[in-house]
């Protein structure tokens, strides 16, 4: 199947608070495009404020893989890949754009370098599940979903251990393959100053407390989610549970996610030249008031030629 048979996806990245979901919906409403979320976090029901939804900014526009599951439930990169080609497939069937947007760097890369289901079987939340099991319980764990299992190379190193687990319990839950779509990418990323960037992050984030981001912890604690599922969230669950627990106060609880969104962004930004490394295009532009009229250009310039190549 050729390109021209589906709609280009077009990708907007970029690190955190750097605009790129009001960027992505000005776009959208321009070109009558749908919105697909590539963000880990906003999947989960209940947490709006910490990732930063912003829900009533997309107005009208579709947009999908947002508050899909609640968050006492797993949600994975075999799940995402799984859910993305759905979306994708709705949005082409309806003759629409796709916008794939987000900040999470290994779904973005999943989607680009189209991984293949082993890959797409481990995350992080498995992980930080059998992360303090004894490696005796793992191995006996294993051998319980594959008890033919021949390679023993497996549990002779605990990050293979691991993978190994999560890719056997994908098996045994009938996990199928992900033939990916043969879309053509265009990818267009947001360059912002670091020390803007900076500003920006520590601005959102006192505005996000003023917003009732406590608060929203207080309710998802009161809904039964437990502490450690809070901090395996990482980031403003992490420390805000750190801080309703007693174990840190107000202002270290404020400094200390403070930098670690700092440094989340920085791993963000590790993920984009990572991206760029495999061999795909980013059309970078500059975080200012020309914005959104660089992006129109930018995309202008490629639609008309992707139409010129599809006829």
């Amino acid at each position: 199947m050729t390109h021209s048979q589906h709609p280009p996806l077009i990708i907007i990245l970029g690190p955190t608070a750097s605009g790129k979901t009001k960027l992505a919906i000005a776009l959208a409403e321009l070109y009558k495009g749908e919105i697909i979320s590539a963000d880990s976090r906003q999947v989960y029901r209940g947490m709006d404020i910490g990732t930063g939804k912003d829900l009533i900014e997309y107005g009208k526009t579709p947009y999908h893989l947002i508050d899909i599951i609640n968050p006492d439930q797993e949600y994975n990169l075999y799940q995402f890949s799984r859910d993305f080609k759905h979306c994708y497939t709705g949005i082409s069937q309806r003759a629409t754009l796709p916008f794939l947007v987000g900040g999470t760097g290994m779904y973005l890369d999943a989607v680009l370098s189209r991984y293949n289901l082993t890959i797409a079987k481990t995350s992080e939340n498995a992980r930080n599940l059998y992360a303090n099991k004894p490696e005796s319980e793992l191995i006996s764990h294993l051998y319980k979903l594959k008890p033919e299992l021949h390679n023993t190379t497996d549990t002779n190193d605990r990050s293979r251990l691991i993978q190994a687990i999560s890719i056997a319990e994908a098996e045994k839950a009938h996990a199928e393959t992900i033939t990916w779509p043969n879309f053509k990418p265009f990818i267009m990323g947001i360059n912002i100053n670091k020390k803007r960037c900076q500003a920006r992050i520590t601005q959102r984030l006192k505005d996000r407390i003023e917003e009732g981001m406590i608060e929203e912890v207080v309710k998802l604690k009161n809904n039964d989610i437990g502490w450690e599922t809070l901090e395996n969230f990482g980031l403003e669950y992490r420390y805000i549970a750190q801080y309703l627990q007693g174990s840190l106060n107000y202002n270290d609880m404020f400094q200390k996610l403070n930098s670690a969104i700092h440094r989340f962004a920085k791993k963000q930004d590790k993920w984009f030249r990572k991206i760029e490394n495999k061999g795909h295009d980013i059309h970078w532009l500059e975080a200012d008031d020309q914005l959104q009229v660089n992006a129109v250009k930018q995309l202008d310039i490629f639609m008309s030629q992707y139409k010129s190549i599809s006829k």
